[in-house]
């Protein structure tokens, strides 16, 4: 697989954001504690830990990935012209750079 087909694109919730700013929280004792910084992204479902990881060093060049979380997410149940239906399921990643480096995200 390419790296382009297995890191899809990033999640952008608010919990995502508070786990990207991470590294500049001063205001909360527990956030300031961490260090490094965390990245969500939706990936592709076959792909393991370490094709994501290699994957994502080679789209962004100059960092380094500490860890690497997966989780499977479950399609939800819509209902559709009275029909009962699902959403597809998918996968996302949680990344964690080595401290001090950060991404650049906007386009």
């Amino acid at each position: 697989m390419q790296q382009r087909t297995i890191i899809k694109h990033v999640h952008v919730t608010e919990k995502t954001n508070v786990l990207v700013n991470l590294a500049n929280a001063t205001s909360n004792k527990c956030l300031a504690r961490c260090k490094t910084s965390q990245y969500v992204f939706v990936v592709d479902r076959d792909a393991n830990k370490h094709m994501i990881k290699k994957a994502f060093e080679e789209l962004y060049k100059d960092v380094h990935v500490t860890s690497v979380n997966t989780i499977n997410c479950k399609g939800k149940q819509k209902r559709v012209r009275g029909r009962m239906g699902r959403t597809s399921s998918w996968k996302k990643a949680i990344i964690t750079l080595r401290e001090g480096e950060t991404i650049d995200l906007t386009v």
